[in-house]
């Protein structure tokens, strides 16, 4: 079975996690964090917006559906910085829809998964973002 698979290693990374939900925020900040990931929380995102500077994410996960700034505004407002236009964004949701999926990667968006979300699908993401984001540059 899946039981003895090896997860991704994702340790060291920098994690920001922008969910209105507090039981979706508890949940990532666990998984990753046993991952061996930084997380920092974020409760909107105006709040992510907020603390994204200082904390300097090396992935953002983001729920679509917020109160006062959405998903896909927040990717699209954090996308246009040049200082993180090309931090990857994974967005959260609990829908599955091809239009949903199509909006997100036009506001910027790298992948998109749905709620609710097992430990191998978020580390699974986290990993293979990392993984894209590194091939470009040459390794040490």
């Amino acid at each position: 079975m899946e039981e003895n698979q090896q997860k991704p290693d994702v340790s060291g990374m920098k994690v920001l996690v922008v969910d209105d939900s507090k039981t979706i925020r508890r949940t990532a900040d666990t998984l990753l964090s046993k991952a061996g990931c930084t997380v920092e929380t974020a409760i909107d995102g105006f709040d992510a917006l907020a603390r994204i500077g200082d904390f300097n994410p090396d992935v953002i996960i983001i729920d679509i559906l917020m109160p006062r700034l959405d998903g896909y505004q927040s990717t699209a407002l954090i996308k246009n910085s040049p200082r993180f236009a090309d931090t990857p964004i994974v967005l959260l949701s609990s829908k599955d829809s091809i239009f949903d999926k199509a909006r997100g990667r036009v506001v910027g968006a790298s992948d998109y998964l749905t709620k609710p979300f097992t430990s191998d699908e978020i580390l699974g993401a986290i990993a293979h973002l990392d993984t894209a984001k590194a091939e470009p540059a040459s390794s040490t």
